[in-house]
């Protein structure tokens, strides 16, 4: 008996000093995506990367702290959960307690371990609420851009820009250029200035779909027929990639994200460039309302009734 609780002892040591030389060996790979301060960011994932990839803006720098309050308090729990485990099994062994206590009722210790739950849950639900409302929407939007989620690519419209609109699709394998990255890199990246609070604006066509780029701690579905709001913040020049992350057919990994933010010149730039290239190549714009003179209103109306109709057949 006390040689085989010795030998599982010994086997969770070794397991534990095993993995605490591969994570010191890893230390590099934790905090993903890690690049210099002056090269620009670089949000993608790596390999054996195990952290969370680190912070483009404040809304990933708020879900940071959060994640470290949870796994702070994870901690605390498992080391007072094992302790008084190992407490349990050394002062309660048989030979120590030969007649065990048939004790079935405690109020005190009943209440404690109601209340002391009931506690930490709240210490975690009140920042998490604050960062669910924090990351909800900007109360001052420095720019708009609506995202809308198509089988299977991406579609783009800056409407306060010029309202010009572009769709973005992954990079095919064979046409991969030295540093670009598998399966994340598009032909059209999402391009937007340095420091600014970008409102996005999802909706979706067919499906739902998901925009979700990590290192910017932007995720919003994107469900067709209703218009769902969120925003973020680029504070380092850099690229940060994403995906897709529901499920929406046959081709969900047809679905990456680029986010490319860039000096407010360089935007200006960008954008004086891609309202001709986009308008030379056709590219679609969002629906506009059209006021058609002369119609009456009952006609109006009846018109009115049977879009509504063709867009649900469509859906």
């Amino acid at each position: 008996m006390r040689r085989s609780i010795v030998s599982r002892f010994a086997g969770l040591s070794a397991t534990l000093g095993v993995a605490a030389i591969s994570l010191l060996q890893g230390a590099p790979a934790l905090a993903q995506g890690s690049g210099g301060a002056d090269s620009g960011i670089v949000g993608a994932p790596v390999p054996w990367g195990i952290d969370l990839q680190r912070a483009g803006g404040p809304v990933k720098e708020s879900i940071h702290d959060f994640n470290q309050l949870v796994l702070w308090i994870i901690v605390a729990i498992t080391v007072f959960v094992g302790a008084l485990l190992a407490y349990v099994v050394w002062r309660f062994r048989a030979e120590a307690n030969p007649v065990p206590s048939r004790t079935s009722h405690h109020t005190l210790l009943e209440v404690a371990w109601t209340v002391l739950p009931v506690l930490i849950l709240l210490v975690i639900a009140v920042p998490s609420f604050r960062l669910i409302y924090y990351q909800d929407r900007t109360q001052e939007a420095d720019l708009t851009i609506n995202v809308t989620g198509r089988q299977w690519y991406w579609h783009y419209a800056y409407p306060d820009q010029g309202n010009f609109a572009f769709d973005s699709y992954p990079v095919q394998e064979a046409d991969l250029k030295p540093g670009q990255l598998r399966n994340l890199d598009v032909d059209e990246p999402l391009v937007v200035p340095v420091g600014k609070n970008i409102r996005i604006l999802t909706n979706g066509q067919d499906v739902i779909h998901s925009f979700f780029v990590p290192s910017l701690g932007v995720q919003k579905y994107t469900i067709p027929g209703r218009t769902m709001e969120t925003w973020m913040r680029a504070d380092h020049t850099g690229t940060y990639y994403g995906q897709c992350n529901q499920i929406c057919g046959t081709n969900h990994w047809f679905m990456p994200i680029v986010v490319k933010a860039v000096p407010q010149a360089e935007f200006d730039a960008w954008v004086a460039g891609a309202r001709q290239r986009f308008a030379a190549e056709g590219g679609e714009r969002p629906a506009q309302p059209v006021a058609t003179a002369g119609k009456a209103p009952a006609a109006q109306a009846a018109a009115a009734d049977d879009g509504a109709v063709l867009a649900e057949l469509r859906r």
